[in-house]
């Protein structure tokens, strides 16, 4: 990865595409771990993260939640078996270890 960044002869959309390959998985291991950190506390953030509030729902094209992106990304699973995992540290740390060396599901 360290040559491709540092060779001048490649052209700038190989770097960018090169870049992105490498940035996607590390943007979505961090919002793993961020969320097994907010759904531990179980306050305002757990709330917002799994989209359970009281009220109507706006109209249009609902907005995608966090929860089903992760849930791509960290494999077959439903959501309520990730709310499960996050409780156990050791199975939740393994579970995104186990999709960052995998890559995207996408």
């Amino acid at each position: 990865m360290k040559t491709i960044l540092t060779n001048k002869h490649i052209s700038i959309e190989t770097r960018k595409r090169a870049l992105q390959c490498y940035i996607e998985p590390v943007l979505m291991k961090r919002q793993a771990t961020f969320l097994g950190h907010v759904m531990k506390r179980g306050k305002l953030e757990h709330l917002v993260t799994t989209g359970k509030f009281e009220g109507k729902r706006s109209r249009g094209r609902q907005r995608e939640k966090i929860m089903d992106g992760l849930a791509t990304w960290l494999g077959p699973g439903k959501v309520s078996d990730i709310l499960a995992a996050v409780k156990d540290r050791d199975l939740w740390r393994d579970m995104i270890a186990n999709a960052y060396k995998q890559g995207t599901h996408t």
